[in-house]
């Protein structure tokens, strides 16, 4: 497996013997103990996915992450030394895949490593996660996460949402968006401007002047995740 992980773990004799391990496996590894490097290391470089501890000095794991999300959909795997309900789901919803408490078995780590990456040639990256700004959107999870709080939507909140996120920068009419996610040729399409509204409330800082979900006047709606790039 042609694969590149970055390592980001500040106790070295772990962070190399699980660099070992990787590489044993045909995986190549770069190991750093900060957050910080990380960061500037993937300035730089492209890696297939990021094992990540939580426990950093300077900045932790989750900041890495809410960082890491607003740029990049690699897969991440959370290492902690802590096994709270409440830090595995600060974590996935910041966006991890995969949480594994310490102390581990290195083969364990290298099958998730290698489950994840199968995972994500398989289904492409896209389809397992979709971020924009400081959001996270599970499209197969219903789930949407704004800095790690999981945001409360109803389900055609939810699917007109991931409807349009799946379909960024693309112009559609109510008639097309009422079509795809009501799964109905005809209907009360009026429904379309009722949930776009609702929505523009929960994840616009300003719903009179939205960022992601924009009116083209005469034309329809756009989903602008551009605007992050």
């Amino acid at each position: 497996m042609n694969a590149k992980v970055l390592i980001i773990e500040d106790e070295k004799e772990l962070g190399e013997l699980v660099q070992l391990f990787l590489e044993k496996d045909g995986i190549s590894s770069v190991l750093c103990s900060t957050a910080e490097e990380g960061l500037e290391l993937l300035n730089g470089s492209s890696f297939d996915l990021i094992i990540l501890d939580i426990n950093l000095p300077g900045m932790d794991g989750f900041e890495f992450l809410q960082i890491f999300r607003r740029r990049s959909t690699t897969g991440v795997i959370i290492l902690s030394a802590r096994e709270a309900d409440e830090d595995v789901v600060l974590g996935l919803g910041l966006g991890a895949d995969e949480f594994v408490t310490k102390p581990f078995a290195p083969k364990v780590l290298v099958a998730r490593v290698r489950a994840l990456l199968r995972r994500m040639k398989s289904s492409g990256e896209s389809s397992q996660r979709i971020s924009f700004g400081n959001f996270v959107l599970h499209p197969e999870g219903y789930a949407l996460f704004k800095d790690g709080e999981r945001i409360v939507l109803s389900t055609k909140e939810f699917d007109v949402l991931r409807f349009l996120a799946m379909n960024p920068q693309r112009v559609f009419t109510s008639s097309e968006i009422y079509s795809a996610v009501w799964n109905q040729a005809y209907g009360d399409i009026t429904s379309v401007a009722v949930y776009i509204q609702r929505l523009r409330k929960k994840i616009e800082k300003d719903p009179s002047n939205p960022e992601y979900i924009l009116t083209i006047h005469g034309k329809g709606y756009l989903f602008d995740r551009e605007r992050d790039s």
